[in-house]
């Protein structure tokens, strides 16, 4: 029984220390075997770009950041070729993530991120890339987007817009010093009171036409400036002036332009508020609304003072049918032949901003005009001057104008 025992034992003993080798093998055999080196896995890694760089862009509103690294050494010519460079961003909270919608080329070695808010700390890293598909990071850098009071590009612009307005100020001061300031003659302006003059004289209305532009529309505003010198004359001459509208809110601030115009001028009871009327909002029923008028009380002058469309034909041709004495004005360019056709006198382009200033003669309307025409014959002199020392083969000033204008 003893001797049974023993076997056992012994047995026991040559099983456990026969498991023990058995493991020990199996562990060295899947570590050594089928683990793949160190060396295997980094082998085709291609080597990361150094010396990045984040920097704030100068002379912007706080929404880019320039990043810039010195190429891989496996760029163009490395063991492990890099096809392409991502470039990797994170804020303060969150995890890299990638910001490139694809590679960058090889060989470039900056990026600009438009992307960022001003005011928030970000981190970059730019990471390499080969044929594999194997990535290398360098190493991260931070950097806050922050906006600049001023662009130092812009400086030769600034200036410019400064010696305009010198320009500007000094017509003025020397229009309210009393000396004479030369505007050269518009005759569709000069026959504003020979037009009134006659409709006074048989006895007849004005119609005055607004187009069909809303109160914040440059031409409007300046058609309404018009009829406000217009006005003050009817009202001296105690003339029908008849304004009918497009526009709800425009007829409000004519009414309001007229009744003052008639109120400066002493004669505030010949003001009538029924003669700026609401006719329609729809183009060709506006048309029609206004022929209509034409065509019923045969008003003696006729303003068309605004902005136009294919309507404006149609109205002229009618005034012109009835004997009206016609004066147009628009900054619509495609409308200025049908005006030129039909009516007596047409008021091209600028003419139509200029007309507040050439009827009221008021100092400061004058100085700005003059100021105006200085800083385009300023303009004027550039471009002239440029272009001949571009034929004399002399390219600075364009290459100015080019920093300027970037």
């Amino acid at each position: 029984m003893k001797l049974n025992r023993a076997r056992a034992c012994l047995l026991g003993l040559i099983l456990i220390f026969t498991c023990k080798i058995i493991f020990a093998q199996s562990s060295e055999f899947s570590s050594e075997e089928f683990r793949v080196p160190d060396e295997a896995v980094t082998e085709n890694l291609p080597a990361p770009p150094t010396n990045i760089e984040a920097k704030d862009k100068k002379s912007d509103d706080g929404t880019s950041i320039i990043i810039s690294w010195s190429k891989s050494v496996d760029d163009d010519d490395g063991a492990n070729n890099v096809t392409g460079y991502n470039i990797l961003r994170k804020s303060s909270e969150g995890d890299f993530e990638t910001i490139t919608e694809s590679p960058i080329e090889t060989g470039k070695t900056d990026y600009t991120d438009d992307t960022v808010e001003r005011g928030i700390i970000y981190s970059y890293l730019v990471q390499a890339i080969n044929a594999s598909g194997a990535t290398a990071d360098s190493e991260a850098t931070s950097v806050e987007a922050t906006a600049s009071w001023f662009h130092t590009g812009k400086k030769w612009l600034f200036l410019s817009v400064v010696l305009f307005s010198v320009v500007v100020i000094y017509s003025i001061y020397h229009a309210r010093s009393g000396k004479d300031i030369f505007i050269r003659r518009i005759p569709g302006l000069e026959a504003v009171d020979e037009a009134i003059g006659r409709a006074t004289e048989m006895g007849r209305s004005i119609l005055y036409v607004l187009g069909l532009g809303g109160v914040s529309n440059v031409a409007t505003i300046a058609s309404m400036n018009i009829l406000s010198q217009v006005a003050r004359r009817t009202a001296d001459y105690e003339t029908a002036l008849r304004v009918p509208c497009n526009d709800p809110i425009v007829m409000n601030v004519v009414r309001e332009m007229v009744k003052t115009a008639y109120l400066d001028e002493g004669h505030p009871d010949a003001y009538h508020e029924e003669d700026i009327f609401f006719l329609t909002e729809s183009q060709f029923a506006y048309a029609a609304g206004v022929d209509g008028i034409m065509l019923r009380e045969k008003p003696a002058a006729v303003f068309l003072q605004g902005t136009f469309f294919a309507e404006s034909l149609i109205l002229a041709e009618t005034g012109n049918s009835i004997g009206a004495i016609q004066i147009a004005g628009t900054d619509k360019e495609h409308q200025l032949p049908f005006f030129i056709a039909a009516c007596d006198y047409t008021l091209i382009g600028e003419e139509l901003y200029a007309a507040s200033a050439y009827l009221s003669r008021e100092p400061m309307l004058l100085g700005s005009l003059k100021g105006q025409d200085y800083g385009k014959l300023m303009i004027f002199g550039a471009i002239v001057g440029g272009v001949i020392l571009e034929l004399l083969g002399i390219n600075w000033m364009t290459t100015f104008f080019d920093r300027v204008s970037n």
